[in-house]
């Protein structure tokens, strides 16, 4: 009996301590696996701190953010893990924002909404250049304009041949700065200024602006006006145009009329492509007449056609004045006019020559003045 009651003793002895090494054994674990995860956690934040360029560039592509926290550690609580993800998706946040690309400019229209049309152009009021600059604050030195709410389809150089015509300048500033900002043109103004008091010669000046307008930017459609001529409607688009165009149509001078079906002058357009084509304008047409003529053979003969606008737009009222000095009638235009085949190839852009003085940029107008030489000696006849 006594025997029984110790063999009982000893197996509830020995429960006991298996009961106990049980529960070490769990105690062991639990412990175990808390250090484990909270040495997980620090090599996690070793290795965000780390990558952290690329997790946060892979977060950002996707949208997501993640983040791992242990609530086992000591002293942590939920509201600390929650302020520190609060400070992370902000630097986030930041960090992605970025300033937005200006976006790219429309076409300008090929029908400007902003113009007037018909214009009533008179010479009789004073005309000063401190007006005209007041007029047009968004003319930039040297004469330049670029429309700030659309690309325009050309870079437009307009070119002046000049000679002691300052009060005429006044006048054209004041009327074509206006009328080219409401046709959305980006252009520079030149005026090629002839030094000195020998023969002048409007082609040769015209075959100067395009090599000096070059110099600033690079155009590809040339304007060539006389300083006199203000046209009447502007609806007459100062740009270039699949062919030669002829702006000058309808002077007053002409009674509002084409003088003849050839005719040239006053005022033109070349893109650089068709200028190039007939070799630019002659440079040896010394006075008055002839160098408009030879230009249209030019484009003829190289299987061009001049285009033109409506008569009714295509209308120009004059500065009326006396001829010049130094530019009466060249006597040699009849027959220069009439050997147009043999003389383009070899006078033209690709023969200029001239001198550059000095180049001076106003707020309304860039000038140019040169020397452009001398006309050759004409033969003695006995």
């Amino acid at each position: 009996m006594t025997r029984l009651m110790l063999g009982r003793t000893l197996e509830r002895i020995c429960k006991g301590v298996l009961l106990l090494c049980l529960l070490h054994f769990i105690i062991m674990m639990i412990l175990y696996f808390d250090v484990y995860s909270q040495r997980f956690d620090l090599f996690s934040r070793f290795n965000n701190g780390r990558n952290g360029s690329r997790n946060s560039s892979a977060a950002a592509g996707n949208g997501h953010h993640f983040y791992y926290y242990n609530l086992s550690r000591p002293n942590a609580t939920l509201a600390s893990y929650l302020a520190t993800a609060e400070q992370l998706v902000q630097s986030g946040k930041s960090e992605t924002i970025q300033t937005p690309s200006p976006k790219p400019l429309p076409p300008c229209p090929e029908n400007p909404p902003g113009l007037v049309g018909r214009l009533l152009i008179e010479f009789s009021s004073q005309m000063t250049m401190e007006r005209v600059q007041k007029e047009n604050p968004n003319v930039t030195e040297g004469g330049r304009y670029m429309p700030p709410d659309c690309r325009p389809r050309w870079k437009v150089a307009i070119i002046i041949p000049f000679r002691h015509r300052e009060n005429h300048l006044k006048y054209w500033l004041h009327y074509l700065h206006p009328i080219l900002r409401r046709q959305r043109i980006d252009y520079g103004i030149y005026i090629i200024n002839q030094l000195g008091e020998d023969t002048f010669n409007r082609a040769k000046l015209l075959n100067v602006g395009y090599m000096e307008a070059l110099k600033d930017a690079e155009y590809d459609c040339f304007i060539f006006s006389d300083v006199d001529l203000i046209p009447m409607d502007d609806r007459n688009l100062y740009h270039c145009y699949d062919q030669p165009r002829h702006f000058a149509i309808a002077m007053d001078k002409f009674g509002f009329r084409l003088p003849y079906a050839g005719y040239f002058g006053g005022v033109s357009g070349l893109s650089k492509k068709q200028f190039l084509k007939i070799n630019g304008f002659p440079n040896e047409y010394w006075g008055w007449g002839g160098e408009d003529d030879d230009i249209y053979n030019r484009i003829t003969l190289n299987g061009m056609k001049v285009s033109r606008p409506d008569v009714r737009i295509g209308r120009y009222r004059m500065i009326k004045h006396e001829r010049d000095k130094h530019n009466e009638p060249n006597p040699q235009r009849f027959n220069k006019i009439q050997n147009t085949k043999n003389t383009m190839k070899k006078d033209g852009i690709s023969s200029l020559t001239y001198r550059l003085v000095q180049v001076k940029r106003y707020p309304l107008y860039t000038n140019v003045s040169v020397e452009i030489g001398k006309p050759p000696l004409r033969p003695f006849k006995g």
